[in-house]
């Protein structure tokens, strides 16, 4: 064998080697942290999230893994559980919710994090603008201020007598929007009610203020903290023939009179784009934060009829669901 046929010899072998080893290598397994108020199974958000990332590809068990950690809808665990997370040390944190973004932002200032919040990250402190986040956070907010006085607005076209209505918010989950629906309540003349709550035992006494009170309408302000208690509010308005107006998520479908908000569905497809980029390099502080393009109104018949409301043909036309 001659010196050139060798040293070919040798290169094929070297490359052979390689093909193989590589071959033999298993495919790298991306790891996300999932951080939640309540549960997985009671957030129908992280199934879609799931849902998400399947269609881009992340195959569970194959090439991505999911860890969950959760408070169980008691506020006093979500630091606990966010410096669990952290310390799994997840390529990403997707942190759901308003409610459990300090807490993440506070276990790490190196992972990056992925927030999906209904309050505003720039008022709270979580990222320094929308368009340039800085630091290791971005994500999707779902707030868009004109919307919180316009469900007020269109309370009163389905019911112009309303002249109280009791606003259900959570002070410690910062946002707008009870401001937004003062400023609009004022113009409006328009007698506001703020019921304020930051854990489950406040519900029953802001419920009896407002019973006290006469309110006749309820506007909710979602969190994590108010959507744990989903049932047990929409059962008050149901009990006190009270129209419930809701933001984002299921309040019309469950039950309330109308929903105003963002398409749930898009907002999650972006925050699983947002993940998607980050485990291929992108660093978070380069992606700004979203904010809602598609809005959806659902307006509820049944409830209308039982609380002996008709809902006029102008406002039934724009709504782009209406349960019967």
């Amino acid at each position: 064998m001659n010196y050139k046929m060798a040293i070919r010899l040798l290169a094929w072998l070297f490359l052979t080697t390689v093909s193989f080893a590589q071959a033999q290598q298993p495919a790298k397994i991306s790891r996300i942290g999932v951080l939640l108020y309540g549960t997985p199974e009671n957030d129908p958000n992280v199934a879609a999230f799931r849902q998400n990332m399947r269609d881009l590809g992340y195959l569970e068990g194959k090439n991505v893994s999911m860890e969950y950690r959760f408070a169980g809808g008691k506020p006093e665990r979500i630091e606990e559980a966010a410096t669990e997370l952290a310390r799994l040390n997840p390529d990403v944190i997707l942190a759901f919710g308003g409610d459990v973004m300090p807490a993440a932002q506070k276990a790490t200032k190196t992972i990056p994090i992925v927030m999906w919040v209904s309050n505003d990250p720039v008022q709270a402190g979580i990222v320094a603008s929308l368009a340039h986040p800085g630091g290791n956070i971005t994500g999707i907010t779902l707030i868009l201020d004109e919307l919180a006085g316009k469900r007020l607005e269109l309370l009163k076209e389905i019911a112009p007598s309303i002249s109280r209505v009791a606003v259900l918010w959570n002070p410690d989950h910062a946002d707008p929007e009870f401001r937004e629906i003062q400023s609009v309540a004022q113009a409006m003349k328009v007698r506001l009610q703020s019921l304020q709550v930051r854990r489950g035992e406040d519900f029953d006494g802001q419920f009896d203020a407002a019973t006290k009170a006469k309110s006749q309408a309820l506007i909710v302000v979602s969190s994590r903290l108010i959507n744990f208690q989903r049932q047990r509010i929409l059962d008050y308005a149901a009990k006190n023939r009270m129209p419930l107006v809701g933001d984002w998520g299921s309040w019309a479908p469950d039950g309330g009179l109308m929903s105003y908000g963002p398409n749930l569905a898009e907002m999650v497809h972006r925050a699983a784009v947002h993940v998607d980029k980050i485990l291929k390099g992108t660093k978070p502080m380069d992606i700004p934060v979203e904010r809602p393009t598609k809005f959806e109104l659902v307006i509820n018949l049944k409830a209308a009829k039982h609380i002996g409301l008709t809902i006029p043909p102008n406002v039934l036309v724009r709504a782009d669901r209406v349960i019967r």
